[in-house]
């Protein structure tokens, strides 16, 4: 339905990234309000037939799907704005934004049906089943487990958090749906009145999906690490240049879908043109805007690459830094002489969850350093790691 409903209104051929994201983000919220009323309406009818409060809860599960499917309507469309004076980095983060919003209405419709389930436990009553019951739960867990699919297959195309939070929330569906077809058999068939445990079961995986799609559209809003393959994409760019010979102090920052700026510094050599590194430098942050799609800021550190006593020094000091640990790195290495010792002076960079302080980190360094000379004293800065 969502392929031919694209085919029909969308048209994805030939058209921006972000409109085809805004256009395939209102068209799955549009349809999901559509879907999700409709549940309400069938489940409410089973749930009064049947006397089960499960069901009842159910319903008004998807009703507040309906409500979500609004919101994640609405968060594409003002995500899909122009960026104005108001707001120059564009209006990308609304997407996550909206994806919170959905998250949050999961946790409450958790909530309200663990209450309920715990009075269900508490006074039992029995639960009647009707072929017309059953079809229609049958029914709800099939469309759910669609609206599951294609939200996914969508949320991973768009990489959009507020889909994926959307899919979760229909595949606990799906699986609620099952339970409380499930307890509405038992306790037909039986004298066992698990009407109110299954409801609380229900209640819990709600809210635990609830909670991870909070945490999922919440880390993107604080600020998370770029991931590894971004990273590596980013270096692989830079570092083709002949003229760039490192790169470090790499900073993402996501304003949303779309709207990603980088920084970074690139090391080059001391004894080069400035005139021809700086153009060098302006034709990779063309590059990385025309194929990563990012605005890029790139600093230029001059290294030292014509003295052979500086280059061997950081290239021992390098391997004596991976002694300590793999994970270090080092940067913006100089060398400073005097009459009576020789200041290194670098840089080290450390994962930020690493094993040890950063004063413990310097303290190894400068031990390092001094048992590779005895003139050498390390200046060492060290910084934790942005990716």
């Amino acid at each position: 339905m969502i392929a031919l409903f694209s085919h029909l209104f969308i048209h994805p051929d030939g058209r921006e990234e972000g409109e085809l994201r805004k256009a395939y983000g209102v068209l799955c919220g549009a349809v999901g309000v559509a879907l999700n009323v409709l549940l309400f309406l069938g489940k409410f009818l089973a749930g009064r037939v049947a006397g089960s409060i499960a069901i009842t809860a159910d319903a008004f599960n998807n009703l507040s799907d309906a409500g979500s499917s609004f919101i994640t309507l609405l968060g594409f469309q003002l995500a899909g704005q122009k960026a104005d004076a108001d707001h120059p980095f564009g209006h990308g983060r609304m997407e996550y934004l909206s994806g919170l919003a959905v998250a949050m209405l999961i946790l409450l419709m958790g909530f309200e049906l663990l209450q309920s389930s715990v009075g269900k436990i508490l006074h039992p009553e029995p639960v009647e089943a009707s072929v017309l019951v059953g079809v229609i739960l049958c029914v709800s867990i099939g469309v759910k487990l669609y609206m599951a699919f294609y939200n996914w297959r969508l949320g991973r195309r768009l990489d959009s958090a507020a889909m994926r939070a959307t899919a979760m929330d229909s595949l606990c569906d799906s699986a609620a749906t099952a339970v409380v077809l499930a307890a509405t058999l038992v306790g037909h068939f039986t004298s066992w009145m698990i009407d109110g445990w299954c409801g609380l079961l229900v209640a819990l995986f709600i809210l635990w999906s609830g909670a991870k799609a909070v945490k999922e559209t919440v880390d993107p809003l604080l600020g998370t690490p770029p991931t590894h393959e971004f990273v590596s994409r980013i270096r692989e760019l830079v570092m083709a240049r002949p003229e760039i010979i490192g790169v470090h102090d790499l900073i993402v920052h996501d304003y949303g879908p779309g709207r990603v700026m980088i920084s970074l510094h690139a090391e080059v050599p001391a004894n080069q043109d400035v005139l021809a590194l700086h153009d060098g430098i302006d034709n990779v942050e063309r590059e990385l805007r025309e194929k990563l799609g990012c605005e890029a800021v790139i600093h230029m550190d001059p290294v030292v690459t014509d003295d052979g006593v500086t280059e061997e020094t950081r290239q021992r000091v390098a391997d004596l830094v991976r002694c300590i640990d793999d994970e270090i790195t080092i940067h913006d290495f100089r060398l400073v002489s005097g009459p009576t010792h020789t200041n290194v002076i670098f840089d080290a960079v450390v994962p930020y969850d690493f094993r040890l302080t950063d004063q413990a980190v310097e303290e190894k360094i400068r031990t390092a350093v001094r048992a590779l000379d005895g003139t050498y004293y390390a200046v060492v800065h060290v910084e934790r790691s942005y990716t």
